[in-house]
């Protein structure tokens, strides 16, 4: 009786050993995404700060193009009004 009682606390530690590998298993890998998820959350804010930029060039862009389409209007104007004086 007593040898099977000894069986059952290896098989028991066993599975407590079993777990406890399970357990370190989980928390590296809970280590590990809470790395890579703070790479990402840097690399978008990098990105973030990109298109801040980006739309600050693009806005300025399209006020210089109207700013041109003003002037090349207004010489058009100026040219047909010196047809219009021919």
């Amino acid at each position: 009786m007593l040898y099977k009682g000894r069986v059952i606390i290896v098989v028991e530690l066993g599975k407590f050993k079993e777990l406890e590998d399970k357990i370190k298993g989980i928390i590296s890998e809970q280590v590990l995404l809470k790395k890579q998820t703070q790479i990402l959350e840097e690399a978008l804010k990098n990105k973030e700060s990109e298109l801040e930029v980006l739309n600050s060039k693009l806005k300025a862009l399209d006020e210089e193009r109207n700013s041109v389409r003003a002037r090349v209007d207004s010489l058009l104007d100026l040219l047909a009004d010196i047809e219009l004086a021919k």
